[in-house]
């Protein structure tokens, strides 16, 4: 195997990332590709009380430890293991369990800020960026957040307002000017996605 070809893939929470890169898994088929999300960077808090942590803007860009995902990628690039840190959701802190990934054919690199970091960009072969209308997005993160994790309506809503709204006009929208490709309404735009497909395949046969 040759060189891992790394796919950045950005877009605001509901967007259809996940969709989008469902579908380029899917079509490459004969490679060998792993998904990293970048979710499983969120900063270890152990240091800080558990009051402290409750208080985390996990839609703010300091949120993700940059400097260790950096590094990982640049290691799985150059041919080497790699182990990913993942995130206990209930104490709001790094788990201690990792997960180990072998080097691929393809990386993809999956989250609302993986456009956002300079370093990491470099890091990219392709770059990502789904583009979906704010209507749609927090529709699906209501419903996402309603069904699957036992929110309410009132709460999805004065969160998106509160915080998810204008990080994504500050932090995350922005990203949209260094991706390579810009993917409308997600997963159901079969045509980006095939043009996008051909263009990694070529990309992973040159390497």
């Amino acid at each position: 195997m040759g060189k891992t070809t790394i796919i950045g893939i950005a877009g605001g929470s509901g967007s259809g990332k996940t969709s989008v890169t469902s579908e380029i898994m899917k079509n490459l088929d004969g490679y060998s590709v792993a998904l990293i999300e970048q979710d499983y960077y969120y900063k270890d808090q152990s240091h800080m009380s558990f009051e402290d942590r409750l208080k985390t803007n996990y839609d703010h860009p300091f949120a993700f430890d940059n400097e260790r995902l950096k590094q990982d990628l640049k290691n799985i690039k150059e041919g080497r293991a790699i182990e990913v840190p993942t995130y206990d959701y209930s104490n709001h802190t790094r788990s201690d369990k990792t997960i180990r990934f072998e080097p691929k054919d393809v990386i993809i690199l999956e989250g609302i800020f993986a456009l956002e970091n300079a370093d990491l960009r470099e890091l990219m072969d392709v770059k990502i960026y789904v583009d979906t209308d704010a209507d749609l997005r927090i529709l699906r993160r209501m419903t996402r957040d309603i069904k699957d994790r036992g929110r309410t309506m009132e709460s999805v809503i004065d969160q998106y307002l509160s915080v998810v709204r204008p990080m994504h006009i500050q932090f995350i929208e922005p990203t949209k000017k260094y991706a390579d490709i810009i993917i409308p309404e997600g997963g159901s735009n079969k045509v980006a996605i095939d043009i996008m497909t051909t263009k990694i395949q070529s990309l992973v046969k040159n390497i």
